[in-house]
C-alpha cells in the first residue's frame, strides 16, 4: 500500500499561498470559533492558528466556555460579517452539548463562509454557481489525484453518517465522471466495496474498513480521527493490515487533516480576492 503524503502536499500548497499573499496588496483575515474543552477541537485550531501565521494570514481565534450561549455565539459571528477586515469565519465544530449548531453555523454570511458548508453555497455549488468548493472536500480530490487511480473511470464508494459530509462530495465526484455509491456504515456491503476503485471513509469509528473489504490497487481516502483503546490516534481504516495489498492510503494522522488545513487558507485567501473584486 502507496502511503499518499498529504503533509508534504499540503506544505508545498502553503509555501504557493505564502509567496501569493506577500505579492498580493491583501491582509486576509481569519475569524475561528471555538467553543469548549474538547482536545481535538483545541489541537486543530491551534494548527489552523500556526498555518495561517505562516501563510501571511491574520486570525481572530474565540476560545469560549462551552457555558457560552447560542445567542452570544451568534453576536460574536454577526460582528464579523460587519468586519470588512475579516474575510473567512470558521465555527470549529462539533459544538459541545446544549448548543444548536444549525442556528450558530448558519449566522455566518454565505460571503464569508470559509468551511464551504453554509447550505446557500452548497446550493450554489449544485447550481454551478458556487464560488468556493469546500477546503475539505476539495483536499480530497487532491488526495484522490496523487494516486494512479483515474477518477472518470472510477467506481467510488463514500462510506459516511452524514449527508452534509456526503453529498457534496458525490456531486463533485459524478461532475469528474466517478461512478458513485454512498453508504451508511451500519449498511456497509463488503461485496460493493470489493469492485470499488476509490473508497472515501468518515464514520468516525476505529479501524472500521478491514482488509475483507478493499480490492488489491484501490484508493483509500481516510478521513477519520480517533483513539483507540490504547490511546493512539487512528483513522477509520485498518491500516496496520492493509499495509501489503497494493494502491494508496492516506494515513491518520498527515492524510485528510493537513491538506483541509491548507485548502482552507487558500479558500480564505480566495474569499479575501473576491471581496476586494465585489
Amino acid at each position: 500500500m502507496n502511503l499518499i503524503n498529504g503533509k508534504e502536499l499540503a506544505l508545498s500548497i502553503r509555501e504557493g499561498l505564502k509567496k501569493d499573499i506577500a505579492s498580493s496588496d491583501l491582509h486576509p483575515k481569519l475569524g475561528v470559533m471555538l467553543v469548549g474543552e474538547d482536545a481535538a477541537s483545541n489541537l486543530y485550531v491551534n494548527l489552523k492558528e500556526k498555518a495561517a501565521h505562516e501563510a501571511g494570514i491574520e486570525t481572530d481565534i474565540r476560545r469560549l466556555p462551552s457555558t457560552v450561549s447560542d445567542e452570544e455565539l451568534v453576536k460574536i459571528i454577526q460582528d464579523w460579517n460587519s468586519d470588512e477586515a475579516v474575510n473567512g469565519i470558521l465555527v470549529q465544530l462539533p459544538l459541545p452539548p446544549g448548543h444548536d449548531t444549525d442556528t450558530v453555523t448558519r449566522a455566518v454570511l454565505p460571503r464569508k463562509d470559509a468551511d464551504g458548508f453554509h447550505p446557500k453555497n452548497i446550493d450554489a455549488l449544485y447550481a454551478g454557481e458556487g464560488f468556493l468548493v469546500p477546503p475539505l472536500l476539495e483536499g480530497i480530490l487532491r488526495l484522490i489525484g496523487q494516486s494512479e487511480v483515474i477518477v472518470n473511470l472510477a467506481h467510488t464508494v463514500i462510506i459516511a453518517n452524514s449527508e452534509i459530509f456526503a453529498k457534496p462530495l458525490e456531486y463533485l465526484l459524478r461532475k469528474a465522471g466517478s461512478f458513485v455509491q454512498i453508504m451508511h456504515p451500519d449498511e456497509a456491503d463488503e461485496e460493493i466495496l470489493q469492485a470499488a476503485d476509490i473508497i472515501i471513509i468518515a464514520v468516525g469509528r476505529a479501524r472500521f474498513l478491514r482488509r475483507s473489504m478493499i480490492k488489491s490497487g484501490a484508493c483509500i481516502i481516510d478521513v477519520g480521527t480517533n483513539k483507540d483503546a490504547a490511546g493512539k490516534v487512528v483513522g477509520d481504516v485498518d491500516a496496520e493490515n492493509i499495509r501489503d495489498i497494493a494502491g494508496w492510503l492516506t494515513p491518520v494522522p498527515g492524510g485528510v487533516g493537513p491538506m483541509t488545513i491548507a485548502m482552507l487558507l487558500k479558500a480564505v485567501f480566495e474569499l479575501a480576492q473576491k471581496q476586494k473584486g465585489d
